[in-house]
């Protein structure tokens, strides 16, 4: 279980957490995602896509979770393709771990991340139907509460993309005081979901904060 982070607790692109299976490194993003994460950056904005200024104030962190990529046998592509669209919304990721498919590590990561100061959280993998895919699960085991448009809105307009969208357990939490989307393990899956529901996280987070809403 790999962390590599920066403040809030995690000093150094290195630091791993107890438990660690293998050490933190720098991940390079492709150009391919990041082309496709900078697409996401809407100039101006809209009524449900936010202009990039809107998220970046929100301390992130990105979790990846696969049991071939933690065992460093597969590279890991879905880490690498959210931090590039997350940071093309504008937000500031200031953690990452990589896990593999193990319910009480995940846990553990979110958990973690929540407590040190990450307002959104967002993980990638283990949100299908295999037997090691238990990242809802784990989630849901430190989660107060769950948000249900999160993962309806992921599915509804994931399904004009593939009819594999309805095999997707993908999902919003809320842990801690932390926003937490559980995002598919495909790049494109992932980087796409996050864009379906980018206009509701900075509502979402500034409730969680209690900072003050228009509604």
């Amino acid at each position: 279980m790999a962390l590599v982070g920066q403040g809030l607790g995690l000093r150094g692109e290195d630091r791993v957490m107890k438990g660690s299976v293998s050490q933190g490194r720098a991940r390079a993003v492709g150009h391919s995602w990041l082309d496709l994460a900078l697409g996401m950056a809407v100039s101006g904005g809209s009524a449900f896509f936010p202009g990039r200024d809107i998220y970046r104030m929100i301390p992130t962190g990105i979790i990846t979770v696969s049991d071939r990529a933690s065992a460093q046998l597969y590279q890991d592509l879905g880490g690498p393709a959210v931090r590039a669209a997350a940071a093309a919304l504008g937000c500031q990721t200031i953690a990452e771990a990589l896990v593999p498919d193990e319910l009480g590590q995940i846990a553990e990561v979110v958990l973690s991340f929540a407590r040190q100061g990450c307002q959104l959280i967002l993980t990638t993998g283990g949100t299908g139907i295999a037997a090691r895919d238990v990242t809802p699960e784990a989630i849901r085991s430190v989660a107060r509460l769950e948000i249900p448009g999160f993962g309806e809105s992921m599915r509804m307009q994931s399904l004009a993309l593939t009819p594999n969208a309805v095999l997707s357990r993908s999902l919003g939490a809320v842990v801690e005081n932390s926003l937490v989307i559980a995002l598919p393990g495909k790049p494109q899956g992932a980087v796409d979901c996050l864009h379906f529901v980018a206009g509701a996280i900075p509502h979402t987070v500034k409730i969680l904060q209690r900072e003050p809403t228009s509604c």
